[in-house]
């Protein structure tokens, strides 16, 4: 009928439907699963370089990647089987491919080990960098002569052999360091284009000691001797510190984690392998780590040209001694200055302004163990 609205077809209903949930599988399929290893650490990649038995399905993998290398030329992209420490892993169990698993309130969780150590009796707290290449025939040679821990040999296919790598290849033979033969491009590619004259030595994370242990265990010795470094940021200083403090009786070293060096390749094989005889500790913030080791009844010294007392003059030098060495270029920071003690300078007859950061704690150190065997 005209004018009557009335549609007897208009929906009356919407056309959605009744809202319904998904009981939070959703959400859960959000959740992370943990962190991914890599490939060395899983052992069903090819990758796969662990100390646990090879599966026989990865085994095939590397045989089957081996052939195919070897038919195109290249070098074969596997791993290294036994190069890499996965056999401690979490509660004594198989691996879990971190060597120390801590809960949110700082514990360890398991009753495993902590994992790989570099130096017999020290505690591994590894680092967050991964393994260093060390390059060049003569630091590679001088770091094998000054046993520094490697885990592997990269040697490129047709280079010239002389004397170096036959030392090389000889003595990583003899400390069962795997010798991986690669093309020279897959060298230069892992190098990042840095010169590398054929061989590459691997090296791994430096383990630190915990600092309240290295203070303790320093204090456990007659006459406590410990180097702070303050801003050290070249690792041939690092390592050349190191060795003195080997050589000269001291119980350990420790410096900050930022802004600092750290054991690197160059410093393991410029303290001539006295690293893994020194504890070595990192800390947050060196002025706390020196206020208590001052507070455990250690005299904390700075090395300061301008210092008000004369090292040949030092009374501390023969009960527990803490000596703080300032950074190459500016020496001590103003805060760790001022919390030291006492701020001790060296004598010196010539108009030269100061000495080089390592030199000065040589000079140092060896006073302190003159006066302390006098004594």
């Amino acid at each position: 009928m005209a004018g009557n609205s009335f549609n007897a077809s208009k929906r009356s209903t919407s056309k959605k439907g009744a809202s319904m949930g998904s009981g939070g599988k959703n959400r859960a399929g959000l959740k992370g699963r943990g962190k991914t290893l890599p490939a060395d650490e899983r052992p069903w990649h090819k990758g796969y370089s662990g100390t646990e038995k090879l599966p026989e399905k990865t085994a095939r993998k590397q045989d089957k990647e081996r052939r195919a290398a070897a038919a195109e030329g290249r070098a074969p992209k596997v791993g290294v089987p036994g190069s890499k420490d996965t056999t401690w892993g979490r509660g004594g169990g198989r691996a879990t491919g971190l060597t120390r698993t801590q809960s949110s309130r700082g514990g360890v969780r398991g009753g495993g080990p902590r994992g790989p150590r570099i130096a017999p009796g020290r505690r591994s707290n590894p680092t967050k960098e991964g393994p260093e290449l060390l390059l060049g025939r003569n630091p590679v040679v001088e770091a094998l002569r000054a046993a520094v821990p490697a885990t592997a040999l990269y040697v490129a296919q047709g280079i010239d052999i002389d004397e170096r790598v036959t030392e090389i290849v000889r003595t990583s033979g003899d400390r069962g360091i795997p010798i991986l033969e690669i093309s020279r491009n897959e060298l230069d590619r892992m190098t990042g284009g840095v010169l590398h004259q054929g061989v590459g030595l691997q090296v791994p994370p430096f383990a630190y000691e915990d600092f309240d242990d290295l203070v303790n265990a320093a204090l456990e010795q007659t006459a406590p001797l410990l180097v702070a470094l303050d801003g050290i940021t070249d690792p041939r200083n690092l390592g050349a510190v190191i060795r003195s403090v080997a050589a000269f009786g001291g119980h350990g070293v420790f410096m900050t984690e930022r802004r600092a060096a750290g054991i690197t390749a160059t410093a393991w094989r410029t303290s001539a392998g006295a690293a893994a005889r020194v504890p070595v500790s990192q800390v947050v913030n060196l002025t706390r780590a020196i206020k208590s080791a001052q507070k455990a009844g250690f005299t904390a010294i700075g090395l300061d040209a301008d210092g008000e007392t004369d090292l040949y003059q030092l009374e501390a030098a023969v009960g527990p001694l803490l000596v703080v060495v300032g950074s190459e270029g500016r020496g001590l920071s103003r805060l760790v200055g001022e919390t030291c003690d006492l701020r001790v300078s060296i004598p010196m007859a010539s108009d030269v302004e100061s000495l080089n950061a390592s030199v000065a704690a040589a000079v140092t150190l060896a006073e302190v163990s003159r006066r302390r065997s006098q004594g």
